[in-house]
């Protein structure tokens, strides 16, 4: 079997699976509401309304179906096959419409080629310049701005964070598809843990301000923020998040490129394997020195260098040989004796 065909399956499913998630949690939100319907394939309000046939779903924009069928001839919502879709209600007078014919498309069709347009695909081109160092951000409590700008530092500077081992006294554990679809606070955490990640990226980003969350783009922002959250849930319940087949990381780098991608996925393995609170870990977490710090680093090296006399041994080492020596994990202080626990309040 086409190896290309089994992640092209495999993606459906889960695109299918988050479709059916945001549908129904929008559908308690939209209750009672006269407004626009929203399309749940790109979570935009619907232009052009469509129903598909036999199953008689409404809830997608004509134009995103007819993109999502050049994929798949399931429905987004049900999975049963689509043969048929209506559109252009009473163009000709009342309950007059148009209809147009799914190809059918046999088992054994080339599916190598993507749709030339996916309306709910998006991609992150730059980050925030940093405003602060993470030095100043520790010295006072943190917001909600504060803790992005800090995180968009870390992608900035494509810093990942230091492993620690799991064991019973790190508490730390390995995470898997059977573990996270088996624990619902684990799922918590990581939704929890995503919404505040995804504000990272620009265009996901809405406004703290709640005079600014009725506008068109804010709604959009806020919509493509949702779409993406399920879809990594969807993601994390099926394989391996960072598994050595890179499945997670194609299906996700679409939408927010390849570097972004690996290293959010990346921080958000780390995270789930702790046992801390996201205000914990953002204390706790560490990271390697950026490339400015070592290149700081270096030229201190060279001026203590410069000035030492009689080319006796530097006693002093800069924090990037610390960093070489400590390497790419690092091992969390632990209590020394039976009366301090981590649990205690501090």
């Amino acid at each position: 079997m086409d190896p290309e065909g089994v992640s092209d399956d495999l993606q459906i499913k889960i695109l299918q699976s988050t479709l059916a998630e945001v549908a129904a949690r929008s559908e308690p939100a939209n209750e009672g509401q006269q407004g626009e319907s929203c399309c749940v394939i790109c979570l935009d309000s619907i232009a052009e309304a469509c129903e598909a046939r036999p199953c008689k779903h409404r809830n997608f924009d004509y134009l995103c179906l007819l993109n999502w069928l050049e994929r798949s001839s399931k429905c987004p919502l049900c999975k049963s096959n689509i043969h048929e879709v209506v559109h252009d209600f009473d163009h000709d007078g009342p309950g007059t419409s148009r209809v147009y014919l799914v190809p059918q498309v046999t088992s054994d069709a080339p599916r190598n080629e993507q749709p030339h347009t996916q309306p709910y695909r998006s991609r992150w081109t730059g980050e925030r310049p940093n405003r602060r160092r993470n030095e100043d951000l520790r010295r006072q409590p943190v917001t909600r701005d504060d803790a992005i700008i800090r995180r968009q530092q870390i992608y900035r500077n494509r810093l990942y964070s230091l492993h620690v081992g799991s064991n019973t006294r790190s508490r730390y554990r390995d995470i898997t598809p059977a573990l996270f679809g088996s624990e619902p606070d684990l799922v918590s955490r990581a939704r929890a843990w995503l919404r505040r990640e995804l504000q990272v990226f620009e265009f996901l980003r809405t406004p703290s301000s709640p005079q600014s969350s009725g506008d068109a783009i804010t709604r959009r922002r806020a919509n493509n923020a949702e779409f993406l959250l399920e879809y990594i849930i969807a993601i994390l319940k099926t394989v391996d998040i960072q598994g050595s087949q890179g499945a997670a990381e194609d299906m996700l780098s679409e939408f927010l490129g390849r570097e972004n991608t690996k290293l959010l996925l990346h921080e958000l393995r780390n995270f789930l394997r702790s046992p801390w609170s996201i205000e914990a870990w953002d204390r706790k977490v560490q990271y390697p020195p950026s490339t400015a710090e070592r290149a700081k680093c270096a030229n201190g090296d060279a001026e203590h260098q410069h000035d030492s006399s009689g080319g006796g041994p530097i006693r002093n080492r800069s924090r990037l040989a610390r960093g070489r020596a400590r390497g790419d994990s690092y091992r969390p202080s632990y209590p020394r004796t039976p009366y301090d626990h981590p649990n205690a309040p501090h």
